[in-house]
């Protein structure tokens, strides 16, 4: 059955699917971290970046990230902001702390880049993060398939910007000398180091061990961006796998592309507001 009714119809069909659930995957993307209230062009941000709104004309952290910066020092500056404003500034937000409490033998697959679970508490075991997070630095031209922590960088020349500026000295660096890039999904040079390939695997054996018992797949915030990493995907595992059920909180587009998806419980509901509900 697919659930169009009212909302306290759809939060008990919510709950019995967690109740029967013997496995749980949980698919995330950018809706989930506006909904936790990490804005990327409110208050905080015309705080944070007033320098480089000033000097640049920047209206939000999404399209400033590719500004094209004339010199390393100006690039670097800005990044070691965006990397600090959106990784490590925070800590956990409330809604993912809510989700771990509910869920916290769930498997995560997730496109955003800001760690998010991984600082709630979920096991680092249990997340697939597709597109990197801001925590690593990889080399720029891809090769050789390491990453390094760039959180000590980060908070040592954070106090040395100046003028939308580091010192050529603070550029970072890889341990051999050569030139670092964000660990972002980006082009065809992104890193997909030994930690990613160890959990795509986990992330499939997971998938396969579930796919014969009753599975819940919960699919928050993810639009149609990227749409073949989650969306599509648990989708069609919601049509094919026998006793599966999938619930979409999803406010602008909670319809399902697939046909025949036996056991689908769509939510335009505030996220926040559906968690409260299954406590």
């Amino acid at each position: 059955m697919t659930y169009t009714a009212d909302f306290s119809e759809r939060i008990e069909a919510m709950h019995r699917a967690i109740k029967e659930a013997k496995h749980i995957i949980i698919g995330a993307g950018s809706g989930l971290t506006t909904a936790a209230g990490i804005d990327y062009a409110g208050e905080d941000f015309s705080r944070e970046f007033a320098p480089w709104i000033e000097r640049y004309g920047f209206t939000d952290l999404y399209t400033s990230s590719f500004y094209h910066f004339e010199t390393k020092e100006e690039y670097w500056a800005y990044w070691a902001k965006h990397i600090w404003f959106s990784r490590y500034r925070m800590g956990a937000t409330e809604l993912y702390k809510k989700l771990l409490r509910l869920f916290p033998d769930a498997f995560v697959i997730t496109t955003n880049v800001d760690g998010q679970f991984e600082l709630a508490g979920f096991p680092a075991d249990n997340i697939f993060a597709t597109q990197g997070d801001y925590r690593w630095f990889q080399p720029a031209s891809g090769t050789p398939k390491i990453l390094i922590d760039n959180r000590d960088w980060v908070m040592r020349v954070l106090p040395f910007i100046k003028d939308c500026r580091i010192p050529t000295e603070m550029l970072p660096l890889m341990p051999d000398g050569g030139v670092v890039a964000m660990n972002l999904r980006v082009d065809d040079t992104f890193v997909e180091d030994y930690r990613w390939h160890r959990q795509a695997r986990r992330y499939t054996d997971f998938v396969y061990g579930a796919s014969q018992g009753k599975l819940l797949l919960i699919e928050i915030g993810i639009g149609y961006n990227t749409p073949g990493i989650i969306r599509l995907p648990f989708e069609q595992m919601a049509q094919k796998f026998p006793d599966t059920t999938l619930v979409r909180m999803n406010r602008d587009n909670p319809e399902a592309c697939l046909q025949a998806i036996p056991r689908f419980i769509p939510f335009t509901e505030d996220i926040a507001s559906i968690l409260d509900q299954l406590r």
